[in-house]
């Protein structure tokens, strides 16, 4: 068994830039476009226990701000259990990680996010 701990140094760059253009398009009150770069840094740091978990904080903070009970109540228990199953490395590949998706459901990853994992010399 693979233990994961934090994002690699080629990864990281790719998920911080999907953090920042969140808090640009949310700060522009584009929440739909913020919401897609939070699904899309989810994605990309799923596999890492501190990146994961940082993701489904953001989305609970989200979830606060739309004033989402859905959201809120579904994002809790992954904000909790996220981060161990990273850990351990059980995680559903390409879940977005909104609670308008099952949460242990595997998804397709789009191509931009595939080219975004090779160039970063790590598997998806």
């Amino acid at each position: 068994m693979k233990f994961y701990t934090s994002i690699p140094i080629g990864l990281k760059p790719f998920y911080n830039s999907e953090l920042e253009k969140y808090k640009h398009e949310y700060v522009n009150g584009n929440l739909n476009a913020a919401w897609n770069h939070l699904e899309r840094a989810h994605i990309l740091g799923q596999k890492y226990p501190y990146a994961h978990t940082y993701v489904h904080w953001k989305m609970l903070q989200f979830g606060i701000k739309i004033k989402s009970g859905k959201e809120i109540i579904g994002q809790i228990p992954r904000l909790i259990f996220g981060g161990v199953k990273s850990f351990v490395g059980k995680i559903p590949v390409g879940n977005p990680g909104g609670v308008n998706v099952p949460p242990l459901k595997p998804f397709p990853i789009e191509k931009e996010l595939q080219e975004i994992f090779i160039k970063a010399g790590v598997e998806e």
